[in-house]
């Protein structure tokens, strides 16, 4: 057979299978070759989604929130079940927040259909306050996280549950009730910004 293409329709049908693989990779996150995705670009919130009144916007490479009339939260778009998470935080000292993991309704997020790392220094039951797992687990130091940069480190794999606030255990601990969901990062009063916002999936075996 002849070649009846010309030079820009060969052009065009070489492209062609570039952009259906680019239309098949989804719109998600992908990960580095350490396995590493972004969920924070630093730019907008591309990958989430917000839920409440609070004032969510970017500013200086951070999502932030300081008003709202009740708890509000941005959602991510994907469900993970297995994972490291690493994020930084800034509150404000007398701010309530944070990190949502496993989340089972993304119209609906609390601690009873979700893990909650807590972020909350001044709670008034002091029981669950920053570093917990709200109903869960106790952090097992004090650790005040008000006016600077604070870096946790989740792993969750399985049923077992591990977190770090700035190099420091806090909690590690194993329950089944929640297998897989969204996240969600919270304000509930104060100034809160996060930023660095990062993930890792893992297989489902602890290693």
């Amino acid at each position: 057979m002849f070649n009846t293409l010309g030079r820009r329709g060969r052009a065009a049908f070489l492209a062609l299978p570039l952009a259906l693989l680019g239309a098949c990779g989804g719109g998600g996150p992908q990960p580095d070759a350490q396995g590493w995705m972004t969920l924070f670009n630093g730019t907008d919130l591309k990958y989430w989604s917000t839920l409440g009144d609070g004032n969510w916007r970017v500013e200086d490479g951070a999502i932030v929130a300081d008003q709202g009339s009740a708890a509000s939260f941005v959602v991510s778009d994907q469900p993970y079940g297995n994972f490291e998470l690493e994020l930084e935080f800034w509150v404000s000292s007398d701010a309530n927040s944070g990190v949502f993991l496993r989340c089972q309704n993304p119209e609906m997020i609390d601690e009873t259909s979700c893990y909650e790392v807590n972020v909350y220094d001044t709670r008034p039951d002091q029981t669950y306050r920053t570093g917990s797992i709200v109903g869960l687990a106790e952090p097992s130091q004090f650790v005040y996280t008000g006016g600077q940069w604070n870096r946790f480190e989740i792993n969750v794999t399985g049923d077992r549950l591990r977190v770090k606030l700035n190099g420091r255990d806090m909690v590690d601990v194993r329950d089944s009730r929640l297998a897989s969901g969204r996240l969600a990062l919270q304000h509930g009063s104060g100034t809160v910004k996060f930023r660095n916002v990062r993930l890792r999936e893992r297989r489902a075996v602890d290693g």
